[in-house]
């Protein structure tokens, strides 16, 4: 009789899947020591556990958005759909109010008043100065307070600062 050969190729085309450990958008404070990566792993129809190779790092030192990435290729050369980690460096730094000049100042009635103002410093905003909010009354004695505020971009505000002007 005839003799017929046949030849099977067990070949390998399934790709491996990344699934993240945690969360995929993880908040640490700016100015953290570090941040810990919780990883990912990879899981292979036929080999079980596969490498998981990162991409990207986060600078804790500067606020915003940093993307990892995960990859994974098994031994077959079939490549695991890439799985993002989005890390947010938060600013919590409050900025500083500083007064130009005395807390509490006398001023002499009838005057025009001139206010010293006050300045503003932040860890990321940088700096400036601002205005008073509040009037002074130079034709009647009596004690007024000026306030300052400050808000920086992330939202962080600043201890109000306050002036005691006493038109006497």
């Amino acid at each position: 009789g005839m003799t017929a050969t046949r030849t099977v190729v067990v070949k390998d085309t399934t790709p491996p899947v990344i699934t993240l450990q945690g969360d995929a958008i993880q908040n640490v404070l700016m100015g953290a020591p570090s941040y810990t990566d919780p990883g990912a792993t990879a899981s292979d129809a036929y080999e079980g556990s596969v490498t998981v190779s990162k991409s990207g790092g986060v600078d804790t030192t500067k606020a915003g958005d940093y993307i990892l990435t995960y990859n994974a290729t098994d031994t077959s050369g079939n490549t695991a759909d890439p799985v993002t980690r989005t890390v947010r460096v938060l600013d919590t730094f409050r900025p500083v109010i500083t007064l130009n000049g005395a807390a509490t100042m006398p001023h002499e009635a009838a005057t025009a008043y001139t206010d010293l103002g006050a300045g503003w410093t932040d860890t990321l905003d940088g700096s400036g100065t601002l205005t008073a909010n509040g009037t002074v009354d130079v034709n009647t004695v009596g004690a007024y307070t000026l306030t300052y505020d400050f808000t920086d971009a992330a939202g962080n505000a600043g201890v109000q600062v306050t002036r005691t002007v006493n038109v006497v």
